[in-house]
């Protein structure tokens, strides 16, 4: 994954979306990079699903990208992390409470909506070293 052949994939991806999406598409991966340089986590990116995804050694992949279709009149853009881990709601339960969430799978954005980086960065650090624990 990451970047191959001089191309940023993920950059590219993230301005391929709808306008809503893109500023705040922009703002989450600016975040997973910060909050990976924070505890030390070796960050790799590409597409996946043609999203842009984030994935660390020894944790559960991230995700970002436009929801679909049934979800968009809920949100404009969303950050996904893995479906069959307890993320969403350990993220519910603490910090992340009253957040637009899609199951277990994906907290919701509206564009223009101001980004809680101290709740998502306890939910983008537990996604990043969830396997080393």
């Amino acid at each position: 994954m990451g970047k191959r052949g001089g191309t940023d994939a993920v950059g590219v991806a993230i301005e391929a979306a709808p306008e809503p999406a893109r500023a705040g598409l922009r703002a989450l991966r600016a975040l997973i990079h910060r909050v990976a340089a924070q505890e030390g986590v070796a960050l790799d990116e590409g597409l996946r699903w043609g999203q842009p995804a984030f994935l660390a050694a020894k944790g559960a992949s991230l995700r970002i990208g436009v929801p679909s279709k049934a979800m968009r009149d809920r949100a404009d853009f969303a950050l996904y992390v893995h479906c069959q881990t307890p993320l969403i709601a350990g993220f519910l339960q603490g910090p992340g409470a009253g957040h637009r969430v899609e199951g277990t799978r994906a907290v919701l954005f509206r564009q223009g909506e101001t980004l809680d980086e101290a709740a998502l960065g306890f939910l983008i650090r537990q996604a990043l070293t969830w396997h080393a624990r």
